[in-house]
């Protein structure tokens, strides 16, 4: 008897794990059709990044994801008459999740990059700052830490997966005293915080946030010097068969930009972030 509930567990399990997902049976399939026959889009999204996405601790469910994005994405899945499933992971995680075609889009803080667009299909940018990629160091190192070559005697650190990763690798050349990566950035910027890193490579603009939340840590001025498109932040979608469900995704952001929704859910997700001691 216990064989046979076992069994039939599993097999309800697997029903439930398939219910809003495809097989590799669908690669290749349009993924717009494929959506709306199963009723629903799978996001994934790494939610440790506000005021873009973020847990919330008093709700719980898929409620529990707030943020920018996560108001870009039910946009997106209200356009489409379908219901949003999210699955939160880590950001590399997520790229590979995607890139293999495992789900819909995602929707996480993806900064756009040459090397990125060639492993998956993304959308027009939907938000983007002009501060840059540049450093977090301890406020009393400020002026110690103010370009690549400075960096030759600093534990320096990264969130994994990441365009600060590459930028580093690119133009820094490895040429730190230790490099480390993290899973998601606030772990890197409390290292810098607590000693265990001197300098954290960063957007400045969510570095920004953080430090202005936290104290002790600030922003020198130097920038890596990128093309202004790796600036802005794009949904990201499998290469295979997305060619229709990306003309939505551009519509929907367009949308979006002309009634100025992007920007008032950053301010107001910002606050409520803040309110809730998240940075």
């Amino acid at each position: 008897m216990k064989k046979v509930f076992t069994v039939i567990l599993a097999a309800a399990l697997a029903l439930v794990c398939t219910a809003c997902g495809g097989s590799k049976s669908d690669a290749g399939k349009d993924r717009l059709a494929q959506i709306k026959e199963k009723g629903c889009i799978e996001l994934c999204t790494e939610p440790y990044f506000a005021p873009y996405e973020y847990v919330d601790p008093t709700k719980s469910g898929d409620e529990q994801y707030q943020g920018m994005d996560i108001e870009v994405a039910k946009y997106i899945a209200d356009k489409l008459g379908v219901e949003l499933k999210i699955t939160a992971l880590d950001f590399t995680a997520v790229l590979s999740g995607i890139a293999d075609g495992k789900y819909d889009f995602a929707i996480s803080a993806i900064a756009y990059s040459p090397s990125r667009a060639e492993s998956l299909r993304l959308s027009d940018v939907y938000y983007s700052t002009n501060t840059g990629y540049g450093f977090i160091v301890r406020t009393e190192d400020v002026g110690k830490y103010t370009d690549l070559d400075s960096l030759k005697d600093a534990v320096v650190i990264t969130q994994s997966g990441s365009v600060q990763e590459a930028l580093y690798n690119e133009y820094g050349n490895g040429d730190c005293k230790e490099f480390k990566l993290v899973a998601n950035m606030t772990d890197g910027y409390l290292a810098v915080a607590e000693g265990k890193a001197d300098v954290c490579i960063c957007s400045t603009a969510s570095a920004q946030l953080y430090a202005d939340a936290n104290g002790g840590l600030s922003i020198p001025d130097y920038r890596f010097d990128v093309d202004p498109n790796m600036n802005g932040t794009c949904v990201a979608m499998p290469q295979e068969g997305t060619e229709s469900l990306a003309e939505v995704v551009n519509e929907c952001i367009a949308e979006l930009k002309d009634a100025g929704s992007i920007e008032t859910w950053y301010g107001e997700y910002q606050t409520a972030a803040a309110e809730l001691g998240i940075e």
